[in-house]
């Protein structure tokens, strides 16, 4: 089977892509994939590392932009959808999988025009624009939460989970060493998360000898970080740009401080790690919210606004479970208990069942 992966920008829509892709590829090693996406996106930068094959298109997103904004994109669009049908004629798909981000819109409006079966995997509990827009057209609809089903078209959606990297689902339970935190904001950082955590670490002082940290800060609060764990007293935290090994990550951690993007929390659940959810509050949709919402409700998480969020509070907050072990295992219990495992094994097995109700020998046959 070959499939064309379309989407990213982001490593919340990129990972389960190449978790898929990396199913695909160790299950039939006849199998093919090709990742779609832009110069701009991590998926420049991590495709490549992984040895994963992709090419780009020209397209910018539509969110926040202004009708003059929206109607300056429509030549990048057309261009685009004219890039991606030439990565169709050159590598032939099978299908098509978007997974969201600006960049799926093109491949799959040009795989709609091939009449190639095109599918969707949504991971967040509200959708974002792009794959609201395009669902119309897809074959199928996978859904990482049940919340997002009424947004679509019930009869096409079917809810798989959210692929997750090598490793996760193999995650051991919380570790009864001294404690470990876990601190990132997505593949690029969050500037809000960093600042308060430097504000946060005189007042975690108490732990301070028995408290290993571990905190991704993203390339651009690298140095600014970095310095303040040294000016407090914290000079043995690993403090890092970029997590290449987050299923080790994880491994060693007893909280996290994160963001509540589809993927981390899918990473969380599947681990079962307790964590403190700062929602990005200008992601499409609020989805982020939505996506804390649902495990701060069921007990397995914190969630705190980033318009709450200081030094003060980010340390009480993460100072309080790390000394209440009790909860922190109560909290793991609750999250592993919302996992959803094997997505890429479902999302796989329906890819191939359209692909076959779709080939022209099945379709003369009927």
């Amino acid at each position: 089977m070959k499939i064309l992966f379309a989407g990213g920008g982001t490593g919340g829509h990129l990972f389960p892509a190449v978790a898929l892709a990396h199913k695909l590829l160790s299950g039939d090693p006849d199998s093919r994939v090709l990742f779609v996406g832009t110069r701009r996106g991590i998926e420049a930068r991590v495709l490549p590392e992984l040895g994963l094959p992709l090419e780009t298109v020209s397209i910018r997103g539509l969110v926040g932009q202004g009708l003059w904004g929206k109607l300056r994109l429509l030549p990048q669009l057309a261009a685009s959808i004219h890039q991606s049908l030439g990565v169709i004629d050159r590598f032939k798909p099978d299908l098509v999988l978007g997974v969201g981000g600006y960049a799926s819109g093109p491949a799959l409006l040009a795989a709609r025009l091939k009449r190639i079966p095109c599918v969707i995997h949504e991971q967040n509990a509200w959708p974002g624009l792009t794959n609201r827009l395009l669902a119309r057209w897809a074959e199928r609809v996978f859904l990482s939460f049940s919340e997002a089903d009424g947004a679509f078209n019930r009869g096409r959606t079917m809810l798989t989970g959210n692929p997750l990297r090598e490793g996760m689902e193999d995650c051991p339970p919380l570790p009864d060493a001294d404690p470990t935190l876990l601190v990132f904001g997505g593949s690029r950082g969050a500037r809000a998360i960093n600042r308060a955590m430097m504000g946060a670490l005189p007042r975690l002082e108490a732990l301070r000898g028995r408290l290993r940290i571990h905190h991704q800060t993203g390339s651009a609060d690298l140095g600014e970080v970095s310095q303040a764990y040294r000016r407090a007293g914290w000079g043995d935290a690993e403090v890092v740009p970029f997590i290449h090994n987050m299923a080790a990550a994880y491994a060693r951690a007893q909280l996290v401080i994160c963001r509540a993007g589809a993927t981390t929390i899918a990473e969380l659940t599947a681990c079962g790690r307790p964590a403190i959810l700062i929602p990005y509050p200008f992601a499409a949709g609020d989805h982020q919210t939505a996506n804390a919402l649902m495990l701060s409700r069921r007990g397995a998480a914190l969630m705190l606004a980033q318009k709450e969020l200081n030094g003060d509070i980010l340390a009480r907050l993460a100072g309080d479970l790390l000394q209440d072990r009790e909860r922190l295992l109560s909290m793991a219990g609750l999250a592993r208990s919302l996992a959803r495992r094997g997505a890429a094994e479902r999302i796989l097995e329906e890819c191939r069942r359209l692909v076959g109700a779709c080939s022209p020998s099945t379709q003369k046959q009927e």
